[in-house]
């Protein structure tokens, strides 16, 4: 009698470990992240309303936003502009980032002047991270330029550690600015249903982005790393934000706070790519660019895009 309920009791404890390692396997958590706020040249567009943020609020999901205050200062409604970014901070969903004054590459600039925007970019930050009881604590590079090589990487992130910010990764983009660029050019040329299909294609492509770094996080991890996705501040997402994340919802991925998603012990692994392109962290974790070449031919194909945006922009 002993040796059944000693039986009983290791199936029952086998089929809990299996259906725990099960559900690892199968969790998906997404944070949301979103750079390049405010877009207050959409803001005056749209007659001083922020549709992105308007969207925001009936999601009920959690986003880390990316400012750049230069843009405060980019259209003549300046007291309208800081209104909006008070408006972004305020919000109890929402967590504050650095993302520089002015936007610039960093292999471009050098460390000297790139440091001294950084320092320039949190002036306004820091007062409303003070108001709204929200430390600023992280950092993203524009255009994910983290340097052009190992001296200027070492030389950056030292400065960060000591202004204790966290340069903040991402796993998952679609390239958003170049859908967003076709979009608002179809729109401002009075071609609606154009702009609905780039809005579309756009969200399929996203998807499609989400399966395929699901898939190299399993093989090469053997599980569904927490994913950070990046995206920014433009008309596109102000229309179509809601529907990549009611379709993500759909597949049950589940929308985490940017701190919680770092907490996945796969960010602390080293980074070891060393040039300026803006890559996945996926790839920074690669040690060779051999097995960097072979997962990037494998994304979602983008050439239409590339090719519709080569050819919009030689016509500007």
């Amino acid at each position: 009698m002993k040796r059944k309920t000693t039986t009983k009791w290791l199936l029952c404890l086998l089929t809990c470990l299996f259906f725990e390692a099960l559900s690892a396997y199968s969790q998906t958590n997404v944070a949301i992240t979103i750079d390049d706020v405010p877009n207050t040249r959409q803001f005056k567009t749209d007659d001083f309303q922020s549709h992105l943020l308007d969207k925001l609020d009936s999601l009920n999901i959690p986003v880390a936003i990316f400012i750049n205050e230069g843009l405060l200062y980019k259209t003549d409604s300046i007291a309208r502009n800081f209104k909006l970014l008070v408006d972004w901070a305020k919000k109890d969903f929402v967590t504050l980032g650095n993302h520089t004054f002015s936007h610039a590459r960093y292999s471009d600039v050098g460390f000297g002047p790139f440091k001294a925007d950084v320092k320039k970019g949190e002036f306004i930050s820091r007062e409303l991270s003070g108001k709204y009881n929200k430390p600023l604590q992280y950092f993203r590079f524009p255009f994910n330029d983290l340097g052009k090589d190992s001296v200027q990487q070492i030389l950056i992130h030292s400065f960060l550690k000591e202004k204790k910010y966290i340069s903040t990764p991402f796993t998952v983009e679609s390239s958003d600015w170049m859908f967003n660029y076709i979009y608002e050019y179809y729109l401002s040329h009075s071609e609606p249903e154009k702009a609905k299909e780039i809005g579309e294609l756009y969200v399929s492509k996203t998807i499609d982005y989400f399966h395929f770094f699901d898939s190299l996080s399993i093989e090469k991890y053997g599980r569904k790393v927490n994913q950070i996705f990046l995206c920014h501040d433009n008309a596109l997402n102000s229309k179509y934000l809601g529907e990549i994340v009611r379709k993500l919802k759909e597949e049950n991925y589940n929308f985490i706070s940017l701190e919680t998603a770092l907490q996945d012990t796969v960010y602390l692994q080293e980074n070891q790519y060393y040039q300026k392109w803006g890559v996945s962290w996926f790839y920074r974790w690669m040690p060779v660019q051999q097995e960097r070449t072979r997962w990037m031919r494998l994304e979602p194909d983008l050439s239409l895009i590339e090719s519709l945006y080569r050819e919009l922009t030689d016509k500007e």
